[in-house]
């Protein structure tokens, strides 16, 4: 198979995995709408908190990718083994620490100054998921492990299947059946739980069962922890953590900035920022395969092929990107009708869609940049430059832009200057990041 074949396959396989997991949101979002307004309310509070923990920690996991695909393309299969088994040191770290947040999310709660009646509510949901975020992080191993490995279709079915048990599940928990009148949105939380778990325990079966993971020996004795290998799993996962830290919070902060423009900018700027998070997944697919290949060629001694893959992951993330935001473009109009029936919703979401076109452009490249980088090892300067850039030119560029003024520029209160400034930030972001990336293959040539 030519080595765009291989990309495309495992890209492809890998963005219907993560539309999958994209769908668990969107399936408690339309359960908690058609259930109450408090309801909304309530999980709109709480996937705010845990989504930020979620995603820092499930990126410390994801990092370990390209650790595993060097010691697969070295032709490692014990050591890696081993590496899987030293893994799970560092996810029951994670876990307690990602379930001690979850599980008193009251300074978060009071900084948000969240009315105290919703309180209870978003305390049980929250409880609940602290139990879900151990599977959760024991199924990332299993995902990485097999990205690592080439085998992302043994990731992506199990992803599919959980989202056709998700639906029901949250229905008849949300809303019950017969006499039994349900546990309102909390169900859709135990369901998370339920599935995950059930994942996490087919994932193991698979891991016991099949073939293809015989030689890696997965089911030894776990040793003690490895020091030495656990610090060099913080060297790559931390800054990896931190970095989605810093891109997740620029966002919801830039919303909270929004809000103050009232409930109709703040709506349309919804409908912009879930369509840029849908069109993040391409990237994002794209990304994982080619540092799944990079690393491989890198761990088998073959600078040149994974200059290869590099050269043909940066240029299909660009092709798609391209492709997305003409499509969005031209688009715009009918893609904000569909979220909404307000006419002034969908005008001014039309609008930032053309900002939102270009902040894919640049999201694509960073995005596929940023992964390939972590098969070089460098994982500090992108989270300076995230952190500089982002929160710097980005968010603080768009408060002042909108609120204060900027240079010759007079306030102007509208999400198009947040948007402008993240498009600007993400372009310098990109240009950045291709640099140090380029830098970091001729270091390696």
């Amino acid at each position: 198979m030519r080595e765009w074949q291989w990309l495309a396959r495992q890209s492809g396989t890998l963005l219907a995995g993560q539309l999958a997991i994209m769908g668990f949101g969107l399936t408690d979002t339309l359960i908690a709408g058609h259930h109450s307004p408090s309801a909304l309310a309530v999980l709109a509070l709480a996937n705010s908190i845990y989504v930020s923990i979620y995603v820092a920690l499930n990126a410390v996991i994801q990092a370990l990718l390209p650790i595993w695909a060097g010691l697969h393309g070295a032709g490692q299969p014990q050591a890696l083994g081993r590496s899987v088994r030293q893994s799970l040191y560092l996810a029951a770290i994670l876990g307690a620490i990602g379930m001690l947040a979850l599980g008193f999310p009251h300074p978060w709660l009071r900084w948000a100054q969240v009315p105290e009646s919703l309180w209870p509510l978003v305390l049980d949901y929250l409880g609940v998921l602290a139990l879900a975020l151990l599977p959760l992080l024991g199924f990332r191993i299993y995902s990485t492990l097999n990205q690592s490995l080439g085998l992302a279709r043994l990731v992506t079915v199990l992803q599919a299947l959980g989202l056709l048990l998700k639906i029901p599940l949250s229905i008849v928990l949300t809303f019950g059946a017969g006499s039994w009148s349900g546990m309102g949105v909390e169900g859709c939380a135990w369901a998370t739980l339920a599935v995950q778990s059930l994942m996490l325990a087919t994932g193991l079966g698979l891991l016991r069962t099949q073939a293809v993971f015989r030689e890696l020996q997965l089911w030894r004795k776990p040793e003690w922890p490895d020091f030495a290998q656990l610090r060099r799993f913080a060297q790559m996962g931390l800054p990896a953590g931190l970095a989605v830290m810093v891109e997740v919070t620029s966002f919801t902060l830039m919303t909270l900035f929004i809000a103050r423009q009232g409930e109709t900018m703040l709506a349309s700027h919804q409908i912009a920022a879930n369509l840029a998070a849908l069109l993040y997944m391409i990237p994002l697919a794209i990304g994982i395969a080619a540092s799944a290949r990079t690393g491989y060629w890198l761990g088998a001694a073959q600078p040149q092929q994974a200059q290869t893959a590099i050269r043909l992951g940066m240029g299909m993330a660009c092709g798609m990107a391209c492709v997305s935001a003409a499509l969005l473009v031209l688009l715009r109009e009918p893609l904000s009708r569909l979220y909404t029936s307000d006419p002034a919703v969908a005008t001014l979401a039309s609008g930032w869609l053309v900002w939102v076109a270009l902040y894919h452009l640049a999201d694509a490249v960073q995005t596929v940049c940023i992964f390939l980088l972590r098969c070089f090892h460098v994982t500090l300067s992108p989270v300076l430059i995230y952190t500089g850039v982002l929160w710097g030119v980005g968010l603080l560029g768009g408060y002042l832009l909108a609120y204060q003024g900027l240079g010759p520029w007079q306030p102007q209160p509208s999400a198009e200057s947040f948007w402008r400034m993240a498009v600007l930030a993400l372009a310098l972001v990109a240009v950045l990041m291709v640099m140090r990336l380029g830098r970091a293959m001729r270091a390696r040539s």
